[in-house]
């Protein structure tokens, strides 16, 4: 077997032992700390479950991370701003879940662990180029990447509404970028590293996440995002318009149901970042799907938009475009049969349909 595969299994294996070995050992603290996710029943309130569970989910996958580095890592001041930044962002989440903290403390501390990546560790989104037009963002570059970082970083944090969904997406995700990069030959560097890395812990929480769940991610999911924006815009160095497209449609279920969300709410006149119980599961399982069955669905059309980005970067730009097509028709598709926006295209597609469906009996009455 070619070394490089086993060097990047090695990573992987290590990390998912590592993690899924800490997972009970964070149930314990989190249960100790008060760190528990209690359901509540108020209006808007998202939680499906119905049991008290730990939430400490999260720092598990960053200790796990932490171990990984100092196994697989080298150190360079990109790295130490990554380190710096992650800290920041679990610090923050962990003191969210012992106790709630307002939405723009936590603001406040995403925007210092970007602000560290950005400035500290030299990472920055420089320009677009597409179509033959190239324009560089100069010192707006800064602020671009600060708001990129902060929007992937809620992105993932906002999905974390089923069991083992934030970790499926995630893993998707990693896997998606590894197997990208292997066969780019970039298999040693600082970008395939982490997202190994990363792969293994995430598949080691999602060992003890998926449906029944005994311990949560938590408010440490920001971390999730935040690693996957950093991978982002390592990996994807080139023309930034056609580079950071593929990471964004591999993410294109957290991505849709947040624009979804934001889109729906100004519509119903209340605040964009308000909770309520129409995101993408949430309709799913008003389709009378069962927890683990939805969760499935969306895993599918995760990996959807994970082939099509490999196909379209890898192998066949047609096919993968074509793919791309398939999932828009879906996407439309579950946005007509379903209140994710609005109630309106709900009742004109249902009422479309009786009318075809009253008009197909005629036709075989008269028959």
């Amino acid at each position: 077997m070619n070394v490089e595969i086993l060097n990047a299994l090695k990573i992987v294996l290590v990390t998912f032992l590592c993690s899924a070995a800490l997972m009970p050992i964070m149930k314990k603290i989190a249960n100790y700390i008060g760190a528990l996710d209690i359901p509540r029943s108020d209006e808007g309130n998202r939680h499906i479950h119905k049991k008290v569970t730990p939430k400490m989910g999260g720092v598990g996958i960053f200790f796990a991370f932490l171990l990984g580095y100092m196994l697989f890592g080298e150190q360079s001041v990109q790295m130490n701003s990554i380190l710096i930044g992650s800290f920041v962002i679990v610090f923050t989440g962990l003191i969210d879940d012992i106790k709630s903290i307002r939405a723009k403390d936590k603001f406040i501390g995403q925007l210092i662990a970007a602000a560290i990546i950005v400035f500290y560790g030299g990472i920055t989104l420089n320009n677009i180029t597409a179509f033959g037009f190239s324009i560089d963002f100069g010192i707006f570059s800064y602020p671009l990447t600060i708001l990129f970082i902060v929007a992937c970083t809620n992105i993932i944090n906002l999905i974390d509404g089923l069991d083992g969904l934030c970790g499926g997406i995630c893993s998707i995700f990693f896997l998606t970028i590894g197997v990208i990069g292997f066969f780019q030959g970039r298999s040693g560097t600082l970008v395939m590293i982490l997202t190994f890395i990363m792969l293994g812990a995430t598949l080691g929480f999602l060992l003890h996440n998926f449906y029944p769940a005994k311990i949560f991610c938590g408010d440490c999911a920001m971390f999730l995002g935040f690693i996957i924006a950093v991978i982002s815009l390592l990996e994807f160095k080139g023309p930034a318009l056609t580079s950071l497209f593929v990471p964004l449609m591999i993410l294109g279920i957290p991505i849709l149901d947040t624009l979804f969300a934001i889109i729906r709410r100004i519509l119903r006149h209340r605040p964009p970042f308000a909770p309520d119980k129409e995101h993408i599961h949430h309709q799913l399982l008003g389709m009378n799907f069962s927890q683990r069955t939805t969760v499935l669905i969306i895993y599918a059309i995760a990996i959807l938009f994970a082939s099509a980005s490999i196909f379209y970067t890898l192998k066949d730009p047609f096919l993968g475009k074509i793919l791309y097509i398939l999932i828009f028709v879906i996407v439309v598709w579950f946005v007509l049969r379903t209140t994710i926006i609005s109630t309106k295209n709900k009742q004109i597609t249902d009422s479309i349909l009786d009318k075809v469906e009253s008009t197909l009996k005629k036709d075989k009455k008269k028959k």
